[in-house]
């Protein structure tokens, strides 16, 4: 069977001349060559800045380029008849998509209403900082460009649980709409900031049946409309896991399958919110390791100084792999962003051979570092900013190792602070499976290392091709592998 692999295709600053859905089509063969199995596209349907925004500032679930709305047919990625063509393109190949479900928030409301609020202490969501007041607040939903083709649904202020923006006043708090006996915000996993049920823009309140519902009945229009594959769940520390449980398990009924699913639970502190959200949901969904990340992050930072004995210490990968979606960066991580932890450039190969070449997790690549990336714009601070988001071009190497090489029993060498390896036996199932991966945060590295008698009076070489020369493992199946300095080789069997 072969190994899968994920990759997110996109990231926050795309700009490409070609639109991201057309670029994924006239990509699908490539996909297929690293031995991409999966596919993460971006938010598809409309946002409040149409043609401009990354795909979070949610407006209309059921506008995926479809109708003349915030100011553009299409949204930044293109229109409903390219996604679905991309998609296609996709499943020609054999590749999975997910879609991106954003279910936290909506945003860019069409009409005001009076709304009676209290504001909550943005540092303990469970203190209210006022008595109840009214506000008019862009909380109503009527969607007129679409004119209910698909759904009826109005959003109004019964459906939010709060919102952070009072029109008449011109004010920014955070607003607890009071709309269940002054209940405020919702129990949700995490209990940051006291109750980080409010994130941001018009919170969607799960106590109202009809939105759970409606958004069920989406999730039937968005399967059968696109034929997605699965799910990618944002920010679901801040959303009732009882109304993603009913959605999840609604869905998989219906169709009698069972959707992958991959959660963002992001926490970079401990592991045990993750694990309690497992618990929660009982194991629905995979959850990116965000914790790995860091670490990965970490390494980066501080180089030789950073024990890589610890690099998977109390990371989801280690603690329960089946669920665990690896990755070195994603859109939030990027830099500029509000999560910037980019991992160093110098590291990155060592990360992905970390996620790609190891029997635990299910690794997920990032788009710039197959396609790179350039950033040309402003700061906050109107400086003008320049980022180069290089192609990393031993990630699509490893990608393809993964899927040639990268079976069998896994031996682990993780026995100096700088300098750790590992290797897999290969099967029977793929010819010349099996490999050897050594890396060194510091100076050049060696290692003797157990790949398993089956290879005994075999050459191997660097697939990365970072060290000349062979090297044939012994009787016993051993040999001394070696990496240059800051740097990893990955040895294979010479063809």
């Amino acid at each position: 069977m072969q190994n899968q692999t994920l990759i997110q295709f996109f990231h926050w600053y795309y700009n490409e001349e070609q639109n991201l859905w057309t670029k994924v089509a006239a990509e699908a063969s490539h996909l297929k060559e690293l031995g991409v199995t999966s596919v993460w596209l971006p938010p598809a349907y409309k946002s409040n800045n149409a043609a401009y925004d990354v795909g979070y500032a949610v407006y209309d679930l059921f506008d995926l380029g479809e109708f003349d709305q915030k100011g553009s047919v299409n949204t930044k990625y293109g229109s409903k008849d390219e996604y679905i063509k991309a998609i296609d393109a996709l499943h020609e190949q054999g590749i999975g998509v997910l879609a991106d479900i954003v279910f936290n928030h909506k945003a860019g409301g069409d009409e005001l209403e009076k709304v009676s609020v209290r504001t909550v202490n943005p540092d303990n969501r469970e203190e209210f900082t006022s008595d109840v007041f009214e506000i008019e607040a862009w909380t109503k939903f009527t969607f007129p460009g679409r004119k209910g083709k698909y759904s009826e649904f109005i959003w109004d202020h019964q459906c939010f649980s709060g919102v952070d923006w009072a029109e008449d006043l011109k004010k920014t708090a955070i607003y607890s709409i009071q709309n269940f006996a002054g209940e405020g915000f919702e129990k949700v996993p995490s209990t940051e900031l006291g109750n980080y049920d409010y994130l941001m823009f018009n919170d969607i309140d799960y106590r109202n049946r009809a939105v759970i519902e409606e958004l069920k009945y989406w999730g039937e229009w968005i399967v059968e409309t696109t034929k997605i594959d699965g799910f990618r769940l944002d920010a679901v520390k801040h959303i009732n896991p009882d109304f993603i449980i009913e959605w999840l398990d609604h869905l998989n009924s219906k169709y009698n399958r069972k959707f992958f699913v991959v959660a963002e639970d992001w926490n970079v502190v401990d592991i045990e919110g993750q694990l309690e959200y497992i618990g929660i949901t009982a194991g629905r969904t995979q959850i990116f390791d965000s914790l790995l990340h860091h670490n990965f992050y970490l390494a980066s930072q501080e180089k030789n100084q950073f024990d890589m004995r610890t690099i998977f210490d109390k990371t989801l990968v280690q603690i329960n792999p089946e669920l665990a979606v690896t990755f070195v960066d994603n859109h939030d991580s990027q830099p500029l962003q509000a999560l910037e932890s980019y991992v160093e450039f110098w590291f990155r190969p060592l990360a992905y051979s970390m996620i790609l070449l190891r029997e635990q997790g299910t690794p997920c690549l990032f788009f710039t570092d197959i396609y790179g990336g350039i950033y040309d714009d402003k700061n906050e601070a109107g400086e003008d900013v320049h980022i180069d988001l290089a192609i990393i071009p031993d990630v699509a190497t490893m990608s393809k190792i993964r899927t040639s090489h990268a079976y069998g029993l896994q031996r682990e060498h993780f026995d100096h602070g700088n300098c750790v390896g590992w290797t897999r036996e290969g099967d029977d199932e793929h010819e010349n499976s099996g490999l050897a991966v050594l890396m060194s945060t510091g100076e050049e590295g060696f290692k003797e290392m157990e790949i398993g008698k089956k290879f005994a009076g075999k050459t191997f070489i660097d697939a990365l091709g970072h060290r000349e020369g062979e090297l044939v493992i012994d009787e016993n199946g051993w040999a001394e592998f070696h990496c240059n300095a800051g740097s990893l080789s990955v040895w294979v069997m010479k063809g």
